[in-house]
């Protein structure tokens, strides 16, 4: 993703978005395929493997942007908040079902997961190849400033600028999800199955959320309830960290997904809606960097704080810090607090 962010806005920009989701995902099927392959003739090894990876984070590198900068086209401007928490719901089903489906293909046979992720990767690119949009995505020119200028377009806008660096340092200070097996064998005293009920936590709860959202979306108040609800992901981020009973952290972690959700959708929304449709593409490559880094980097920060500090110590402070940065934001960015509804 570091590597090609800046490319990836330009092809999205400059060519047929639904070419570049369907290629991506014809290039992931094709090394689930090699996968389910090697499996059933037993020649992966380590390297294979960790090439085969890189493969496909590169095709995911293009995919991410470029489907984001394609949902607009397909809808109505006034259904993009509804549209984007069922995406949200989409994504979050995917992450609680995947696992536990994937466990159950493996048992039944190795090879079977990745054949499986074949065939439903070939469904989706025929699924794309067949989306019809009436205008095609204006080309732009290939000259070097035309790289950055995602980036400088969301540094003259400053709602997108105070969105996306919002979420950068919210996302580096609330990460917990590194330091949960901690927490499950030493605070709570529970064993694997704690541990799975605290990883899917966060993502039931913002399930349940996104399927609130897309029946009754956020249409007032849009810059007050972003900053509200970064406020309560960093009190349930306290909660959890000073927790130790299984239920009370356990409800925590769905407070935290319920409120990151609304989060994610306010923010996708704001930066499609005050985009133009030529610049879409490099401006979701630039957030797809650092949003897409930043969850890594939050995990990163929360191992080197409970190594200096101690495991609850490294919570607290990604919690309060938390806090402390949306009350410095709306400081810092008194026309996003502002913002009443997502078209103005």
């Amino acid at each position: 993703m570091l590597l090609l962010t800046l490319l990836v806005g330009q092809a999205a920009d400059r060519y047929d978005r639904r070419v570049i989701v369907t290629i991506c995902q014809l290039v992931e099927g094709a090394a689930a395929v090699t996968l389910t392959v090697g499996s059933l003739g037993g020649w992966l090894s380590v390297d294979r493997m960790l090439a085969i990876v890189a493969v496909v984070g590169a095709a995911r590198a293009f995919e991410g942007p470029t489907t984001s900068a394609l949902m607009p086209g397909l809808i109505p401007r006034a259904l993009l908040p509804q549209a984007s928490a069922w995406h949200a719901s989409a994504t979050q089903t995917a992450q609680i079902v995947g696992p536990a489906l994937g466990g159950l293909l493996y048992a039944l046979m190795p090879a079977l997961p990745y054949a499986t992720a074949a065939a439903l990767w070939l469904a989706a690119s025929t699924l794309v190849a067949l989306i019809r949009i009436e205008s095609a995505p204006a080309r732009t020119a290939a000259a070097l400033e035309s790289f950055f200028s995602g980036l400088t377009f969301i540094r003259r806008h400053r709602v997108l600028l105070g969105v996306l660096s919002l979420d950068l340092f919210a996302v580096l200070l609330g990460g917990v999800t590194a330091l949960l097996p901690i927490y499950a064998r030493d605070m709570l005293g529970t064993g694997p199955s704690g541990l799975g009920l605290l990883r899917s936590a966060p993502a039931i709860g913002a399930l349940v959320m996104s399927v609130a959202l897309a029946h009754h979306p956020l249409e007032r108040r849009i810059g007050r309830t972003l900053f509200t609800v970064i406020v309560v992901f960093g009190l349930a981020i306290i909660t959890f960290g000073v927790s130790t009973h299984l239920a009370l952290s356990l409800a925590a972690l769905c407070v935290l997904g319920m409120a990151d959700v609304v989060s994610v959708v306010i923010r996708y929304s704001l930066v499609q809606l005050s985009t133009p449709d030529e610049m879409r593409g490099r401006v979701s490559a630039a957030f797809s960097l650092f949003t897409g880094t930043s969850n890594q980097l939050g995990e990163f920060r929360a191992g080197v704080t409970a190594a200096l500090f101690g495991v609850v110590p490294a919570v607290l402070i990604g919690g309060i810090g938390t806090i402390a940065v949306a009350f410095v934001w709306m400081a810092l960015f008194p026309e996003l607090r502002r913002i009443r509804a997502y078209d103005g």
